[in-house]
């Protein structure tokens, strides 16, 4: 099983889970984020002078899947989630070693 953490830009989150959806993907985690990159928080001028608006907003998605599921996931999400412009994010992928359900503490990809 792999973990497949996705870094987005919030306007594209919906076609992503869309994406997604198609693919036979039920269930992922989500959460707002900050951050900074190559591109940068714009700046605003207010009465003559430059303000930092701060970090760049962000949406994170974490999914678990099997191993033959990953390639048409990561595909997927780099897809849907391209604008071709700097600032479109990051995915990364990790091995997952066990994974259980609280429930009836099914085991592996069953608990998935």
């Amino acid at each position: 099983m792999k973990k497949v953490e996705a870094i987005i830009r919030t306007s594209k989150f919906e076609e992503v889970v869309a994406e997604l959806n198609k693919l036979g993907i039920a269930f992922l985690t989500f959460y707002e984020v900050k951050g900074i990159g190559t591109e940068h928080a714009a700046t605003q001028q207010y009465r003559g002078t430059a303000y930092d608006v701060g970090f760049i907003p962000r949406t994170r998605m974490e999914i678990v899947v099997p191993d033959d599921k990953l390639q048409i996931v990561v595909d997927g999400i780099l897809k849907a989630a391209y604008t071709g412009n700097i600032g479109d994010g990051k995915v990364f992928v990790s091995d997952i070693i066990e994974v259980y359900r609280i429930r009836n503490k099914d085991k592996g990809e069953h608990a998935l």
